[in-house]
């Protein structure tokens, strides 16, 4: 079966969640790709959009017809030459709305699994429920005659164990995408000793086609991203309940959560990105990771007593950020939540003394949007930080801190065989996180 008969008939599980909306796009656009080839013009492509949810999967086609619109303008020359025997396609307009009803005419929205007893290559992004990813993925293999492909979005849970449990024999392999997949570059891709070579090479195929940078990850627990981030979150969190000790923590946090962001120039501070993760997500991912790491706990108390209190950040279907450990208005943080009141201190009633303990920034300092953009970053990040560690200042002092632990972390995962190089994880950090340079580097030694 070559790749076009593959992505004949392909089933999209969980297709109205967060990922699972942005996989079933860019499949669906790969398959209309496909079909308008010469060679399979006549031929029948079906993508089944498999939800739980009969509201999700409306809003899901609502949301398809915008973004394939979007992505038609942008290659509309491409179109009008796949088109150009069609004699009643003549203007743009048109033409892309051929394509939208092409693309969507793929897709069958619908709450049956049995729909996926026929497909060839079966993407799983449902909870991240190593026991609910079994039953699922057994039940359709136990139906399914075509000895299908699986391609889990799992961030956290061992290849091997999903592999083992469902008896699939080489016939699964994670395909992590990164959130939202349809914008993100990167996809982790994780293999285990059974995996089929043409599953991997097809994989390989089939993320260069959606201009995806993959970055192989060995197949334990968490991968390079999250054994990069939980492990990163987790030391911002204890710098935080080490600052408390002599400040309220809502100070600390916010202490933290800047130096993270503004000092060590990230996209966001720690505490706003296990927001926009989920600090209920966030638990989860440590909570599956921890059985299988012989040396370490990844488990959070404060993380618990946020859950405890039903805070759980993470992000509305809109997009908009939910109110985490921060409050947000119109998506900037505001606000620090008070664990202890139940209520959110608002940034005005400290951030100055707070900024002011904290330090100024080094003089070389140039924000994440236009540090991002500096081609060769050792020569700017290089300066930066030796500039930083002659300042005694504390905010100087907690960045180098966290640096020298981020840049640890990565070491780690290499030496744990995690990542195959120092170069992955940078990859992932870079692509994945959005980061300025890659945690692995020499500034911190």
């Amino acid at each position: 079966m070559n790749y076009d008969e593959r992505l004949k008939h392909v089933s999209v599980l969980g297709a109205a969640g967060k990922m699972g909306s942005g996989i079933l796009l860019l499949t669906a656009v790969e398959m209309a790709d496909i079909s308008l080839k010469p060679e399979n013009k006549g031929k029948t492509f079906v993508l089944n959009a498999i939800d739980l949810s009969d509201d999700g999967l409306a809003g899901l086609m609502d949301y398809l017809r915008v973004q394939v619109q979007k992505i038609a303008e942008k290659k509309a020359v491409w179109l009008r030459q796949m088109y150009a025997d069609r004699a009643d396609l003549i203007e743009n307009f048109d033409i892309i709305e051929q394509y939208i009803n092409d693309v969507l005419r793929i897709v069958r929205p619908t709450t049956a699994m049995e729909t996926s007893y026929r497909s060839n290559l079966v993407f799983e992004a449902v909870s991240e429920n190593k026991d609910l990813k079994v039953k699922i993925l057994q039940q359709i293999d136990a139906n399914n005659p075509n000895q299908p492909w699986f391609f889990t979005n799992t961030s956290s849970v061992p290849i091997h164990i999903i592999e083992d449990e469902a008896g699939l024999k080489g016939r699964v392999l994670g395909f992590h995408f990164y959130n939202p997949p349809a914008i993100q570059k990167l996809v982790e891709l994780i293999v285990t000793a059974n995996t089929l070579p043409e599953a991997t090479q097809f994989a390989n195929s089939y993320a260069k086609s959606l201009r995806k940078v993959v970055v192989p990850s060995n197949d334990f627990a968490g991968f390079i991203g999250n054994g990069h981030f939980m492990r990163d979150a987790l030391h911002g969190i204890s710098q935080a309940l080490e600052l408390a000790k002599a400040i309220p923590l809502t100070e600390a946090i916010y202490k933290v959560n800047k130096v993270s962001q503004d000092f060590l120039v990230r996209p966001m501070g720690i505490f706003q990105l296990i927001d926009y993760v989920g600090v209920d997500v966030v638990q989860f991912i440590m909570k599956v990771m921890n059985p299988f790491l012989a040396n370490e706990d990844l488990h959070c108390d404060l993380l618990d007593k946020m859950m405890e209190k039903d805070v759980k950040g993470g992000q509305l279907s809109s997009g908009a950020q939910k109110d985490g450990f921060l409050k947000y208005e119109k998506g900037a943080p505001v606000a620090v939540y008070n664990i202890e009141t139940g209520s959110y201190v608002s940034f005005d009633s400290f951030s100055s003394k707070s900024d002011e303990q904290l330090g100024a920034l080094p003089k070389s300092f140039k924000p994440w949007k236009a540090a991002v953009r500096i081609a060769n970053n050792e020569s700017h990040f290089g300066p930066y930080f030796n500039e930083m560690k002659t300042m005694n200042t504390e905010g100087a002092i907690l960045a180098i801190r966290y640096g020298k632990r981020s840049d640890s972390i990565g070491r780690q995962l290499v030496t744990d065989k995690v990542a195959n190089s120092e170069q992955d994880v940078n990859t992932v950090m870079l692509t994945g996180f959005f980061h300025a340079y890659g945690p692995v580097n020499s500034f911190f030694e």
